[in-house]
């Protein structure tokens, strides 16, 4: 009998277990790889939308002022606050945990192919492509 009920809790373990690996989430606040930003990821419409929330550096060290997406090369779009910016667009579900759609990326003010995968409980790859050149990141949750 007591064999029965270990073999029936390790079997209901590993089908939790996967249940919750197959759960995971990438809704929350991220914090970039480099550790200069937090990005709150949230649903938004089928997919999924990522705002930045908070910079190490939130000021212009020139001018003293809130930083602004100074590189976006739309005189415009220039002068719109970073914190807040959307850096996903169009990102839908391509896979069990993945999205995929376009990044902006504020260092160059150009927008790049993209993917996003929960990786971990903890971790979230970011990845972006401009044709066949391919980069990306790992990304950390910020606090639970």
């Amino acid at each position: 009998m007591f064999s029965r009920f270990a073999i029936l809790s390790v079997l209901l373990a590993a089908l939790l277990g996967a249940t919750a690996a197959h759960a995971q989430s990438a809704d929350g606040i991220w914090l970039t790889q480099a550790g200069d930003a937090r990005v709150k990821i949230s649903k938004c419409g089928g997919g999924i939308c990522g705002n930045v929330v908070w910079l190490r550096e939130p000021h212009d060290t020139a001018t003293g002022q809130p930083a602004t997406d100074s590189k976006n090369p739309n005189p415009a779009l220039a002068r719109r606050p970073m914190i807040g910016l959307p850096l996903f667009s169009g990102m839908q579900p391509s896979g069990a945990n993945k999205w995929s759609g376009q990044i902006y990326n504020a260092d160059d003010g150009s927008t790049y192919a993209s993917s996003v995968s929960v990786t971990g409980a903890d971790s979230l790859r970011v990845e972006g492509c401009v044709g066949a050149l391919c980069g990306g990141e790992t990304w950390t949750r910020a606090g639970h």
